[in-house]
Parts: structure tokens; sequence; C-alpha cells
């Protein structure tokens, strides 16, 4: 299994970017498929996940600008960023938690290689 994300990039406050993640392999199913980011000197963060079913989660400092989505049938996943700001600088990382095989062997977690977001004031 693997993921490949693409879309980063620089903009400058105020503008939008969409990242996409595409997970490859004999893959049934993922449970859940997030984005991530760390900014330099500090810790990896949770930026928006989405479950196999309904429903999204956001961070406080993602809701209302970043949207999160995904098409199951493509093991794929994306974050519309808006209104972007000089701190949401960072490597944004795709994540796929909970994934399945179609013999419905279980593989584990894993991350993307990670895409640099850079906001300028």
């Amino acid at each position: 299994v693997q993921l490949q994300a693409s879309g980063g990039g620089s903009v400058q406050a105020g503008g939008s970017l969409r990242l996409s993640c595409a997970a490859s392999g004999s893959i049934f199913s993922i449970n859940v498929m997030g984005w991530y980011r760390q900014a330099p000197g500090k810790q990896r963060e949770l930026v928006a996940a989405a479950p196999r079913g309904a429903g999204t989660h956001y961070s406080d400092s993602a809701e209302g600008r970043f949207f999160i989505s995904r098409d199951n049938a493509k093991n794929t996943v994306y974050l519309l960023m808006n209104s972007l700001k000089p701190e949401d600088t960072a490597v944004y990382f795709c994540n796929a938690e909970g994934v399945y095989s179609y013999g419905g062997v279980y593989y584990g977690d894993y991350w993307g290689q990670g895409t640099l977001v850079t906001v300028s004031s």
C-alpha cells in the first residue's frame, strides 16, 4: 500500500489550495482517511479526517475554512483549503487508517510522503 500526496505549493494569504492523496495497492476499504500537518518546530497535528461512512472531523483551526472529502472508489482523499493564513504553513501528510485487502486482511495504517504548503503574508 502506498499513499501519494499532491497539490502543495506556495500561495498568498487569503488564497486557496487543494490537496489530493491517492492510496494504491490491493485495497478493499479504508476506515478513515485524513490529513495532518507539521509546522517547523512543532508536533504533527490532525487537520481533518473523513471516516468511510458519513461525517467529517476538523481541528478548530481548520473548521469553516478547510473541507475534506473522499472518493472511496478511487481510495482518494482531498483537502480544499480556503482563506489560507501564514500559520497554515506546514508539511501536510495524508493518512489512511484501517486499510483492508479484498481478502479481509488488515494491512494497518499508512502515511503519505508529505506535501509542503507555504502561505505568505
